[in-house]
């Protein structure tokens, strides 16, 4: 056995500062992975004796534990090692442990990882595949580790999360800022797709550097490359002097592609090559600059219907759309409503310098009632409209004015749910949230329709 006071630190040529905690019983074991891995890592601590990790984790912080999931002779069930995986997640839920196991232990160790393990190995191991693992390993520690730091910040200010549906597509964008995968955000006009992009970046080992967004719907044709990857003095007939591109401007942080899919064909070329070189030449350049961006890219069209179509290349959204988010539209999360509602009510209330007013119940009933298609945009505006307009601290559903949309945009559906749907929130809505009105219009009972509001989330 090897005693917690002996334990040693080995440091060599350094190529990321992690460190690794060995706990294995078969000393020649201990003795190789520390002979490899003192190569590849900061600092490698080995012990023999699995009740000792506890004291170690106390002295001072580990990175990835490498624990063997058999320690008492003749015992192969691997139930040691399951015990020792909860014990260092239950003193630290962000340690990042990979298991050694022998090949009949394989279904064990896959069970393992459904309790927390992030990966395991098989002995006997492979150096480059250990080192591989291991690496990883440090990486997802760091993630978490920042993920855990940020958590006890505060969130984006305009990032109002209170229905079922938006928190599990923030615990989505939590998982996916600890990568560094690129980004594709769908929605609808108005849904919030910037805030999730800055959100992403915001929880992004990036975050230090720039997030630089870029409206490609803005940018004319002519002037894409200049914009996006600078030009040098004399490049065209204005350029008096160089200009940086918001590639540039956003080099070791995040890129915006707002409105991907507005971009003519000829330029998702030009874009494609750079995503796949991660490299471009300037206007007026003969070198090429390289870069370091993650991209974060979001559209309100349906891609894959327009590859069908050959309006969008399909490599390029192949490039990307490693990872993809849809934000469901306001009228699919009504419960969100009420809290964007107040969130907006207080910063208008503060930017015009106002005294602090409420939304009636009857005018709540009016917002949920409402179809919404522009989204939390247009909740943002009504509800500053209403604070602007409107005297009085209470605002009631006379308050919040919609415009109707127009019939040929209604979808047609057959689905009774549907019109049934639709008929009530139509009848609220003229009704300016009156229950009584509202019933009356549709000839049903009070009861009734209170029914139908609770069926449809209204």
């Amino acid at each position: 056995m090897i005693d917690f006071g002996h334990l040693a630190g080995y440091s060599g040529r350094m190529q990321r500062p992690a460190t690794i905690l060995i706990i294995d019983d078969d000393l020649d074991v201990l003795t190789a992975a520390r002979l490899l891995l003192r190569r590849h890592f900061a600092r490698v601590l080995v012990t023999a004796r699995p009740e000792q990790i506890e004291s170690i984790m106390a002295a001072e912080p580990v990175d990835v534990f490498l624990l063997d999931m058999n320690f008492a002779i003749g015992r192969n069930t691997g139930a040691e090692g399951l015990k020792w995986l909860e014990r260092i997640l239950r003193a630290d839920p962000d340690a990042v442990v990979v298991l050694m196991t022998a090949f009949g232990d394989l279904n064990t160790a896959v069970s393992a990882m459904r309790q927390g393990a992030a990966d395991f190995v098989l002995k006997p191991w492979q150096n480059d595949k250990l080192v591989a693992t291991l690496n990883v390993a440090a990486s997802l520690r760091q993630a978490r580790t920042r993920l855990t730091a940020l958590s006890a910040l505060e969130p984006a200010p305009d990032l109002v999360v209170a229905s079922d549906k938006m928190r599990l597509l923030m615990k989505l964008v939590g998982r996916i800022a600890a990568t560094d995968a690129t980004v594709l955000i769908l929605g609808e006009n108005g849904t919030g797709k910037e805030l999730i992009a800055r959100e992403i970046h915001r929880l992004s080992a990036r975050s230090a550097k720039a997030l630089v967004a870029v409206d490609l719907g803005s940018i004319a044709e002519t002037l894409f490359e200049s914009e996006l990857f600078g030009h040098l003095k004399g490049a065209y007939t204005d350029a008096d002097k160089a200009r940086a591109g918001r590639f540039q401007a956003a080099h070791e942080g995040s890129l915006f592609l707002d409105e991907i899919g507005n971009l003519p064909l000829a330029l998702q070329a030009k874009l494609l090559r750079v995503l796949e070189t991660r490299e471009f030449t300037p206007l007026g350049g003969d070198r090429p600059v390289s870069i370091d961006v993650r991209l974060i890219a979001a559209t309100n069209q349906a891609l894959e219907a327009m590859v069908a179509d050959g309006r969008f290349r399909e490599d390029l959204l192949y490039r990307i759309n490693t990872v993809e988010i849809t934000l469901p539209p306001l009228r699919e999360r009504p419960e969100d409503i009420p809290a964007l509602a107040e969130h907006f009510l207080a910063r208008y209330a503060r930017k015009y310098r106002q005294p602090p007013k409420s939304i009636t119940k009857d005018g709540y009933r009016r917002l949920a009632a409402h179809r919404w298609p522009g989204n939390v945009r247009e909740l943002s505006h009504a509800v500053e409209r209403a604070l602007i307009m409107h005297e009085g601290e209470d605002l009631g559903p006379e308050c919040f004015e919609f415009r109707q949309p127009a019939a040929v945009n209604e979808p047609a559906s057959l689905n009774i749910h549907d019109h049934e749907r639709r008929l009530v929130s139509r009848a609220l809505e003229e009704a300016h949230g009156n229950i009584s009105h509202a019933a009356s219009a549709l000839g049903i009972t009070r009861a009734a329709l209170y029914r139908r509001m609770e069926k449809f989330g209204l």
